[in-house]
């Protein structure tokens, strides 16, 4: 499973995409998988981060998501945000029509 963030991240969410439809998704705390990122579940510190990647196995092995991996957050206003631009476009969606998709259901962005 590949790791998208960098050594010594405080603060760690796992996400992989749906098998059934492409779509990104990240997971809980309660281990169910959601499309929202303020639902996904923190690690904190390489331990837990390395518990929570290791409890997305048994969703690969049920084909339920494919390629899980761990990315940085920060938390942001009572919630959590993606440090990486790469995270950051994969929450929102296409950056090509940011009226379409789920880019256009997030707040802040101008249609």
């Amino acid at each position: 499973m590949a790791q998208h963030t960098r050594k010594g991240a405080q603060f760690q969410a796992l996400t992989a995409n749906r098998l059934s439809d492409g779509i990104v998704v990240y997971l809980t705390a309660d281990q169910r998988w959601s499309e929202t990122l303020q639902e996904a579940g923190v690690a904190e510190g390489k331990e837990a981060a390395d518990a929570l990647l290791a409890s997305a196995t048994p969703f690969v092995e049920q084909n339920v998501v494919v390629e899980p991996y761990l990315f940085e957050v920060a938390p942001e206003d009572g919630g959590i945000r993606a440090v990486s631009v790469r995270e950051t476009i994969r929450q929102a969606g296409p950056t090509v029509r940011r009226d379409l998709g789920k880019q256009s259901e997030l707040p802040g962005v101008h249609q």
